[in-house]
Parts: C-alpha cells; sequence; structure tokens
C-alpha cells in the first residue's frame, strides 16, 4: 500500500547517496573527486564541478555499484546507459552477506526496456524516461548489508550514470516490521518449445509476496498471440493453480487484443499496469511485432506461505476458430519479496541467447 502520510512521519534514518561523485555514500563526502570522467570538462572550474559523473566499466568485468552497511532501505536507484547496454549489462543485488544475488536480471528488463529500444513507461515503482532514464522505486531493504553489482558481458566498454538513494539507521523493529527481501528473476524462453508453458517463476521455497511482472514478448506467426493465462500455484498448488486468468491482454489490464478499432496495437502506461512498448515491422528485416507489457502488484500482491510458481500460456488462433499453442520469443522479469536474502534462481542465458537482434 502507498502510504504518503508517511512522508511527515519524522524518525531516526540518515538519508546517503551513492554516485560517481561519492563511491561509498560518507557524510560529507560528495563533490570531492579530483579525477573522473568529467575531468577534462572542468578543467577551467576545479574541484566541486562536475568531476566525476559516471564511471567506466570494461568489457567482461564486474562493477561493484554499491556496498551498503545496514540496518538500510534503498529507497531510489536512478541510472542510464547506452542502449546497446541494456540486455548485456546484468544487474544484481545481494542482501545481508548472502553469497548468492536475491537479484539477477538484464539491466534493460529490470526496467522494463528488454528491447533495447527505448520505451517511455510511467508507473509507480518503475519509471523510464527520456531518452533511457531508468528509474526504480522498488524498496530495497538491508537489514545488514547491501551490495549491488552491475557485469558488463560486452567486449566494448560501457559508460554508466548512476545514483542510489537510501536510508540508514532504519528502525527495522518498527518501521519495517516484517519486511521481507526483494527478488527479482529473469527467464528467457526463445522459441517457446512445442506444447510447453513459460516459466515466468519456478517453485520458490518460502513465505513472501510476489508483486510484479514484466514480459518482452516477440510473435513468430501471423495473427493475435494473447490468448494464454497466466497462473499462479500457490503454497502446494500442483496440477491446478489457485489463481488463474483470462487472458494475456487482461492481465495486463487491457481487453480485446489492446485492439481499439481503426487503430490496432494501442499502447498505455498506467500506475500499476501497462502495454508500453509496440515495435512494428519496418517491411525489411524488422518482419516480426514485438511488445513489452507490464503489471506491478502494488495494491494486489499475491500472498504465498510456503512456495510459488507462476507460468504463462502462449495461444493464438487457428483459421478454424481452436487456440492455438504458439512459439514465441517470450522473455519475463519476475519481482517478489521473500523472508530469505537468496532462494533458487535459473542459470541466466548466455550472450548470444539473450541478444535481441
Amino acid at each position: 500500500m502507498i502510504d504518503l502520510r508517511s512522508l511527515a512521519r519524522l524518525g531516526g534514518a540518515q538519508s546517503r547517496s551513492i554516485s560517481p561523485e561519492n563511491f561509498d555514500g560518507g557524510k560529507g563526502g560528495g563533490g570531492r573527486a579530483v579525477d573522473g570522467t568529467g575531468a577534462a570538462a572542468a578543467a577551467d572550474l576545479g574541484r566541486g564541478w562536475k568531476i566525476s559523473p559516471s564511471v567506466h566499466i570494461d568489457g567482461h568485468t564486474t562493477f561493484e555499484l554499491a556496498a551498503i552497511e545496514g540496518p538500510a532501505l534503498i529507497t531510489h536507484i536512478w541510472l542510464t546507459t547506452d542502449h546497446s547496454n541494456w540486455r548485456s549489462i546484468i544487474l544484481r543485488c545481494y542482501w545481508d552477506g548472502a553469497d548468492e544475488p536475491a537479484v539477477e536480471v538484464p539491466l534493460g528488463d529490470f526496467f522494463g526496456q528488454g528491447w533495447c529500444e527505448f520505451a517511455q513507461l510511467s508507473s509507480v515503482p518503475v519509471a523510464v524516461n527520456p531518452h533511457g532514464g531508468f528509474n526504480s522505486y522498488w524498496p530495497m531493504p538491508a537489514p545488514r548489508h547491501a551490495r549491488l553489482t552491475l557485469e558488463n558481458r560486452a567486449p566494448h566498454t560501457a559508460t554508466v550514470y548512476y545514483q542510489i538513494s537510501y536510508e540508514i539507521d532504519v528502525d527495522f523493529e518498527t518501521d519495517m516490521a516484517g519486511a521481507g527481501y526483494l527478488h527479482s528473476q529473469f527467464r528467457r524462453s526463445n522459441p517457446l518449445p512445442a506444447g510447453s508453458v513459460h516459466p515466468i517463476l519456478d517453485r520458490v521455497h518460502g513465505a513472501g509476496k510476489y508483486v510484479g511482472t514484466y514480459l518482452a514478448w516477440g510473435v513468430n506467426r501471423p495473427g493475435w498471440w494473447g490468448e494464454g493465462e497466466v497462473k499462479f500455484y500457490l503454497d502446494g498448488d500442483e496440477e491446478f493453480p489457485t489463481i488463474c486468468g483470462t487472458g494475456t491482454e487482461d492481465y495486463f489490464g487491457g481487453a480485446w487484443n489492446f485492439d481499439v478499432p481503426g487503430q490496432g496495437y494501442t499502447g498505455y502506461s498506467t500506475p500499476f499496469l501497462g502495454l508500453h512498448q509496440i515495435i512494428r515491422p519496418d517491411g525489411l528485416y524488422r518482419s516480426q511485432q514485438r511488445f513489452g507489457m507490464y503489471r506491478w502488484h502494488l495494491l494486489d500482491p499475491v500472498h504465498f506461505h510456503a512456495e510459488l510458481r507462476v507460468d504463462i500460456q502462449a495461444l493464438g488462433w487457428t483459421s478454424r476458430g481452436r487456440y492455438q499453442p504458439l512459439h514465441d520469443d517470450i522473455a519475463s522479469t519476475a519481482v517478489f519479496y521473500l523472508d530469505r536474502p537468496a532462494t533458487t534462481r535459473p542459470s541466466l542465458p548466455d550472450a548470444d541467447e539473450l541478444d535481441v537482434g
């Protein structure tokens, strides 16, 4: 629930920020750089004048964005880099000293930009603004420690600008009582095998809340593609789910094929859900349609207490009016809170398997 009244409550937390101008977020540590990517531009101005606004991440290396001692709460991440890096840079978040990341997602997909082409996204927890300003407002609690990294899987150097806002001395006994750890997992089926469903989340164990889905969907045949249902298997469900939707466009808050008569596919971006990206064929090499869709379960989280599995069907129509299983390119990003800092997760596809062409 979004509680704007909490903005008026005063407490003991302290505000901090990590950026290339203050790598460790230290109090009074900003603007002290004497070298950095802006040093030449600021040569006539001196220290304190945008000496270090960004970092260069060499190819095939990992850069540590932040190391934060808790108790802390990350409240906002702003970041930008060239669109060519959006699938080749991997964002990872580690909580409370865990060896395995809770968040492991290509950078663009975490911000709803899986096709490496800018699409305006105007929602409560994620906003992407011209021309590639990535913003995350997902609360990221870290009772003891947080570590965020970017892995550059490409051979070329990537330039990244970023700022991470967080609070320290957070009272987890009261203000954050019962808080879980933020997790996010990525999967891609390209193409989806015959007779199968795409696994958005595959049997995560523990107690938590499922809070969001982003899909980058590439259509591989003519016709409508979104008849498939989204299913949530809760706490022991096996063959049949507790929560079963009525169709893909329905789950994302649309209806009737996202088709406004006379306009065709019609995009929208709202605080909690949207079809924010429609990439149409260009008559040459881009022969198939591609879409970006999100649904954030902020006001309707899916609660689970032992385990959760989520999947989606890919269905179109035959000329005889029958459902037609499809073999589309589906990449999903799942967002959920869990009662533990690490859990089972899928192997991340290699660079070639992530490529969007």
